[in-house]
């Protein structure tokens, strides 16, 4: 076994989970099968592997930035149900006390 009842019991206290005995042993028997395919997976020869970040290649997608005039106010706020001095309005979310 790669992990024990124990330091999934000390990983949950740092988290401040409280676990019952069941979900331990859950836990454990999922961390240590996760740990065990880890092993699996470094015993694999990736010495002729490019390192990747995704599985298909992909270019910058950002576009440049260019200054352009933005919609003017009323046809901005055309479809506004309401709107006050150019701003839409819109109703109050926060209580005051």
């Amino acid at each position: 076994m790669k992990i024990s009842k124990d330091q999934v019991e000390y990983v949950a206290n740092l988290a401040n989970l409280e676990l019952n005995d069941e979900e331990k042993e859950i836990f454990t028997r999922q961390l240590d099968s996760i740990l065990s395919y880890m092993d699996k997976l470094n015993q694999l020869d990736t010495v002729h592997v490019d390192p990747t970040s995704h599985v298909l290649p992909i270019k910058n997608i950002f576009r440049q930035d260019k200054v352009k005039p933005s919609l003017p106010m009323e046809e901005a706020l055309a479809n506004a149900p309401d709107r006050k001095n150019g701003f839409f309005r819109v109703p109050r979310v926060i209580e005051e006390n």
